[in-house]
């Protein structure tokens, strides 16, 4: 099903519309308003922000969840909820810590109900649009095994030493150092003071320090 932006520049003569640009050609700030223009985002719009932002959710999830398997299930509840709420983000210039939130939200939901009995979700089955369906399988961005020997064990060790963190201190040190979130945005995502977020923050860092003295050392 065709959809349309409706912009007034449109009328503009030598302006083309953003409907009529590819997505891959658009600003983030353009795609987002791409997908927001109607009731539910535009398939192709959508596919391209999952690509843009994929990494960005697997990479804040491995983190938070280091020994989960069922990791690309959440990424993939992810995105339905984005799919679902985008319309309702005010300031298309926060979806990144909007969708750090949401992300975030849906590991604690996930912590919370671990125990009970639940039926996976299937990366087999496409995800269906009212224009059509998507596939998940996108390319990840992530370093290859390729990657610079010492640099990739170095980040091992790193990983290792963050995933031994209590929850509550891994999350905060994920979100500040790994994603670069605000301390306010944290305190927000977290539902903690912006003391305890900076406690948090200082008292691992401090552990992390520790855990990794001897790699460091040897190194």
């Amino acid at each position: 099903m065709s959809q349309s932006l409706p912009l007034s520049v449109s009328s503009y003569e030598g302006v083309v519309p953003h409907n009529r640009v590819s997505p891959e050609k658009l600003s983030n700030y353009d795609l987002i308003l791409r997908c927001q223009a109607e009731g539910q985002p535009e398939k192709s719009a959508f596919v391209e922000l999952l690509r843009r932002y994929q990494s960005h959710v697997d990479r804040l999830l491995y983190h938070l969840a280091p020994d989960w398997q069922d990791r690309a299930d959440l990424s993939q509840e992810v995105w339905i909820r984005v799919y679902r709420n985008i319309s309702r983000l005010n300031d298309p210039k926060k979806f990144k810590g909007w969708l750090s939130r949401i992300t975030t939200n849906l590991f604690y939901d996930e912590l919370r109900k671990r125990k009970r009995v639940r039926r996976p979700l299937s990366l087999d089955n496409t995800f269906r649009t009212q224009d059509g369906e998507i596939s998940w399988d996108v390319p990840s961005d992530d370093p290859s095994p390729d990657d610079d020997l010492a640099t990739q064990e170095f980040y091992e060790h790193l990983k290792g030493a963050i995933a031994q963190l209590p929850e509550a201190f891994r999350t905060t040190i994920v979100l500040r150092e790994i994603e670069g979130l605000p301390y306010e945005d944290i305190a927000e995502m977290t539902g903690v003071s912006l003391g305890t977020v900076k406690s948090r923050i200082a008292r691992a860092r401090a552990k992390l320090q520790e855990m990794l003295q001897p790699y460091l050392n040897e190194a």
